[in-house]
């Protein structure tokens, strides 16, 4: 009378408890990747990307999205002003070309947290990070010199147009290691994308700083947020961690020459 077949009736659907089964592994994942969009997810669980934003749609899960003020800095005088030489440059191997950015972490105290990052563009691995608590330009200075002691001195250095950056102090450290500085235009942050990109995910896997008991406790949770970006979080442009992405870089590097090594000799 119903127009159901008995067979129906009887028969265990096994696609509730799949989806049932992907949505604990999407949640399982979401609390250590609270940023994960479905594609990230997808590509962390070696499912389809289509089934997982179902399976979310399905469930309601969604990722968390960072809310916050934008941070207000002093501009640079026009005297002191660079172009943006990333008009005309595309980073073409690591340490090619840097982004440069400083943002505010959380309020300690009553003093603010501040962490300053300098992002490879070619393998998006943060190579250097200072953080203080202040804004000076001792702040930036100490990410770059972190930057150039762990790392080849790149090509050009892009920021925004802070007076960090164009300070006196800072423009001489550029000029002495012959790093040629780049800035974006007034009121373009989508010209710096890379860091703002960065600090929007950073920020939301770090969590709630309040919840850390001590100014160390927060300073040492933002170093091994840092690592876990470079070792182990999938980036989306990359579809792998930076580490791993700089590494295929120098293998697919020395293969090629064994490759042109080969070549030359006749084999």
């Amino acid at each position: 009378m119903l127009g159901v077949s008995r067979q129906l009736l009887y028969y265990d659907h096994l696609q509730p408890k799949k989806d049932w089964l992907l949505k604990t592994e999407i949640e399982k994942t979401l609390r250590n990747n609270p940023s994960y969009g479905h594609k990230k997810l997808a590509k962390h669980l070696g499912v389809g990307k289509n089934r997982v934003l179902r399976v979310m749609k399905i469930y309601g899960i969604k990722p968390y999205r960072r809310k916050d003020k934008k941070f207000k800095y002093i501009k640079a005088k026009k005297d002191k002003i660079f172009n943006n030489l990333l008009l005309s440059n595309y980073p073409e191997y690591p340490n090619h070309i840097w982004a440069s950015d400083f943002t505010h972490i959380a309020k300690y105290n009553n003093k603010w947290v501040y962490l300053a990052t300098i992002l490879d563009l070619y393998t998006r691995q943060i190579v250097g990070f200072s953080v203080l608590l202040n804004h000076s330009v001792q702040l930036v200075i100490n990410a770059l010199m972190m930057a150039v002691s762990n790392n080849n001195i790149p090509k050009i250095i892009h920021s925004d147009q802070g007076s960090e950056y164009a300070s006196r102090d800072y423009s001489a450290i550029c000029t002495r290691l012959g790093i040629k500085q780049s800035m974006s235009n007034p009121g373009s942050p989508w010209e710096n994308g890379y860091q703002e990109s960065f600090y929007d995910k950073f920020k939301i896997d770090l969590g709630d700083p309040n919840r850390f008991v001590s100014l160390g406790e927060l300073v040492y949770n933002i170093y091994q947020q840092i690592y876990y970006y470079n070792h182990s979080r999938i980036h989306s442009a990359l579809d792998m961690a930076p580490v791993e992405y700089a590494q295929c870089f120098i293998l697919n590097k020395q293969l090629n020459s064994i490759t042109n090594s080969f070549h030359r000799i006749g084999v």
